[in-house]
């Protein structure tokens, strides 16, 4: 495998649940592979989970580690090919890809949508331009449109925790104070497509993901109705992508212990962060059926499995 740029890159999805959880009963038992390599991860905007757990699957293989915070520590990029440089960017990423390629033997990138202008977040022109120019494999830490290592960790998570061969899996937007990306929306509802579920997308109107993403999905405008006999429910915000950016702040979306009565004693699952009685109530997220907390141990496994397949094939 050459980068891990979308769960495209996954060739057989049960294949690789299966190894992740393997791994992460022995999650040192390939700690020489990443012997003598390094992994740089380059951080274009905040993160906990992400960084925390890539470093530490890194680690788990053998494999030094080198994080930049790129926005407060490195030069502003220019991706426009032909651009005259005489305004406010410092260095094109011609040169710091090539460069960064010759510190490292990995690269992992993080990278959010602006959420100004739909055509230029979805072109993923960070992601793209390193991936062409860059000399060595690239991860997704999260780009503009797609987080595909949060959706191999929902896939891992959600396989440990089946009770049923194919469970009901509901997505539910949830209200925001601020604009979010459609990123880890967009990867979870690619990533159910490939899994054996009842999937069922929830939110108002006028929240639509893009159709080239749900595709056929059953969308249910009706957040009560799409969680009766659900087995799972994973909470999102995300901003409108007809109306771009829009922000979305109806409280009567918001989680709480009244709906999941509806359920088929559903587990919880959001990405983390969350905001606390405003996504979801505390009665929710603090129950015996949130599976929060795990699902972000898995982030550790899910990296570690996508490094593991890098430097076995380099």
């Amino acid at each position: 495998m050459k980068n891990y740029f979308s769960i495209k890159d996954i060739d057989s999805l049960n294949t690789w649940v299966q190894e992740a959880i393997e791994l992460k009963k022995t999650p040192l038992s390939h700690n020489q592979l990443g012997k003598d390599k390094t992994i740089g991860l380059l951080f274009f905007n905040p993160s906990l989970r992400t960084r925390l757990s890539t470093q530490k699957a890194a680690m788990n293989l053998g494999m030094n580690v080198i994080v930049m915070n790129f926005t407060g520590e490195g030069w502003s990029l220019e991706y426009g090919d032909g651009t005259v440089m005489d305004q406010g960017n410092s260095e094109h990423v011609k040169e710091a890809a090539q460069v960064v390629s010759q510190y490292c033997d990995v690269l992992a990138i993080r990278a959010f949508a602006k959420l100004e202008d739909r055509k230029d977040d979805y072109s993923e022109k960070v992601l793209k331009s390193f991936i062409k120019y860059a000399a060595i494999p690239v991860i997704n830490m999260e780009s503009a449109t797609g987080h595909p290592l949060q959706a191999l960790t929902d896939a891992i998570t959600i396989t440990e925790h089946k009770k049923t061969d194919k469970p009901k899996v509901v997505l539910s937007w949830a209200p925001h104070p601020k604009a979010l990306p459609q990123a880890v929306a967009n990867s979870f509802v690619e990533m159910m497509q490939h899994m054996d579920t009842h999937f069922v997308i929830t939110h108002p109107v006028g929240f639509e993901l893009a159709s080239e993403i749900t595709k056929e999905v059953p969308i249910d405008y009706n957040q009560e109705s799409a969680f009766k006999d659900a087995d799972f429910i994973y909470v999102k915000n995300w901003s409108s992508y007809n109306d771009y950016g829009k922000i979305g702040e109806d409280k009567s979306w918001k989680i709480t212990q009244e709906k999941m009565n509806l359920t088929n004693n559903a587990k919880f699952m959001h990405c983390l962060p969350v905001r606390r009685n405003v996504v979801v109530e505390d009665a929710v997220i603090d129950s015996e059926n949130s599976i929060v907390i795990e699902q972000a141990n898995n982030r550790t496994y899910a990296a570690q499995l996508v490094l593991k397949k890098i430097l076995e094939t380099k």
